[in-house]
């Protein structure tokens, strides 16, 4: 790998891994991602998606060279010149917060383009199994959520959606905090949860979206269906939705005392979105 002048620790990200800012001879900015051993040995097929997703023609930081160490696998990616868009998109115009959300929803057509490998096993047996784990984490979490009966029974009620549902390439945490502005566009960045699966499941995370500007969020419906959102798309999303708010509850708890009142806000704000998961179509995208 080659040499850098400087390095400055960058602190953001959920992920554990060690990132820097560094800087060639020439000037040049990079930043430089460190995955510890233990995690890069199941990831090992990372930097190809990546550069695939970057051939379809998905603005994304593109990895620029891979090396493995004894402490872990080093990858140096494009430095995006940019804005958090969580930070700077609800700053903006609704009009604009839209058009940059269809961005977002055809950049997720595109990375959905990719197959999931042969030999993927089958959606429906996978995704149950991780259900089941959820509702058991939460069942054994000390706090509990107010309405929590809506979201158990809307899973009960529509496990079979699952079954027979296609299997692609996923970003794995694909909403505007994982997003960036450079030069007025939109980039998407860190791949680092990337897995294969329920293309349509990549959207349960639309809430944080849809908290931070639900324009933007709109859009991103709108770009990724195009001739209109098929109503089969909003029952299995909220399917999605009740999985995954309940999953973050026990997570939550456990990471801090912040996390877990943030957890708990944004479940209340879901069961109202969705009429306790009565209707399927969310306020933030009909009320506009």
């Amino acid at each position: 790998m080659r040499e850098f002048v400087s390095c400055e620790p960058v602190e953001k990200g959920w992920s554990g891994d060690r990132k820097y800012r560094v800087t060639d001879a020439e000037g040049r900015a990079f930043l430089l991602r460190v995955m510890p051993p233990e995690k890069a040995a199941g990831r090992p097929e990372l930097t190809r998606f990546e550069r695939e997703t970057a051939a379809l023609g998905v603005p994304i930081s593109e990895p620029v060279e891979r090396e493995e160490r004894p402490d872990g696998v080093y990858i140096l990616y494009r430095w995006v010149d940019g804005a958090d868009a969580e930070e700077v998109v609800p700053m903006l115009p609704e009009a604009e917060q839209y058009a940059l959300g269809l961005d977002a929803g055809r950049y997720a057509r595109l990375i959905h383009s990719i197959p999931a490998p042969a030999g993927t096993e089958d959606w429906a047996a996978r995704f149950n199994r991780k259900m089941d784990r959820k509702i058991e984490a939460y069942n054994a979490c000390p706090v509990k959520v107010e309405g929590v009966e809506s979201f158990l029974r809307y899973i009960e009620q529509n496990r079979g959606l699952l079954a027979g549902r296609p299997q692609t390439f996923q970003h794995g945490d694909y909403h505007i905090g994982n997003m960036m502005l450079e030069d007025g566009h939109l980039v998407v960045i860190d791949f680092d949860k990337y897995d294969f699966g329920d293309p349509w499941e990549e959207f349960n995370r639309i809430v944080w979206s849809a908290q931070a500007a639900p324009a933007f969020a709109r859009g991103t419906l709108d770009g990724y269906f195009p001739d209109g959102v098929p109503e089969d798309f909003w029952r299995i999303l909220a399917l999605y939705i009740s999985s995954n708010t309940l999953s973050t509850i026990p997570w939550a708890v456990a990471y801090s005392e912040e996390e877990k009142e943030t957890a708990l806000r944004q479940a209340a704000e879901v069961l109202d979105w969705y009429d306790n998961m009565e209707c399927i179509v969310p306020r933030w995208y009909t009320d506009w």
